[in-house]
């Protein structure tokens, strides 16, 4: 089964912000860059989504019908959404650094958190029940769990796949 994950484009925030579950517009303009993803997928493919703006926007220029899946959401930073990474206090900021994926952030979520929830989405019965080609239209957190379940990579590494804005990522599974 061909697999393709997509990353929304660039926000209009400035780097340095933290910002996960929050829904955020896309940077324009977007739709040349819209353009060019649609041209690596396939058109038959079945469009999932993370249910938050900046990708059901890239989701619903994709194809004319998309599912939306909030198992597919950025990782939720809770107390630090919308601040500046510079601007978390340290005793919060430097055991979370130390062990990203065990140590949630205040209100919000651990990476492991946001893994066992992506590893529900793809172990579910509709992915396994279709021949068609699906698209993950998610974030860089996302998308880095599951490069880290295909290539048995620990997740302590998970930074170690590099994803960008608008990168198209094909798998076989």
């Amino acid at each position: 089964m061909e697999v393709y994950l997509v990353r929304h484009t660039e926000t209009v925030f400035e780097k340095g912000i933290c910002y996960g579950q929050t829904d955020v517009a896309l940077k324009e303009p977007y739709l040349e860059q819209f353009e060019y993803i649609k041209s690596q997928i396939p058109v038959d493919a079945i469009v999932y989504s993370s249910p938050l703006l900046r990708c059901v926007q890239l989701a619903n220029y994709l194809a004319p019908s998309i599912i939306t899946d909030s198992r597919l959401m950025e990782m939720h930073f809770g107390d630090w959404e919308m601040k500046k990474w510079d601007a978390i206090p340290e005793v919060d900021f430097t055991p979370w650094m130390t062990d990203f994926v065990n140590v949630a952030v205040p209100n919000g979520e651990s990476f492991v958190d946001l893994h066992h929830r992506v590893s529900d989405f793809l172990t579910a019965d509709f992915i396994k029940n279709t021949s068609k080609p699906i698209v993950l239209v998610t974030h860089a957190g996302v998308i880095r769990s599951i490069l880290c379940t295909i290539s048995n990579l620990p997740l302590k590494d998970a930074f170690t796949n590099k994803v960008d804005f608008g990168d198209v990522i094909k798998l076989e599974l």
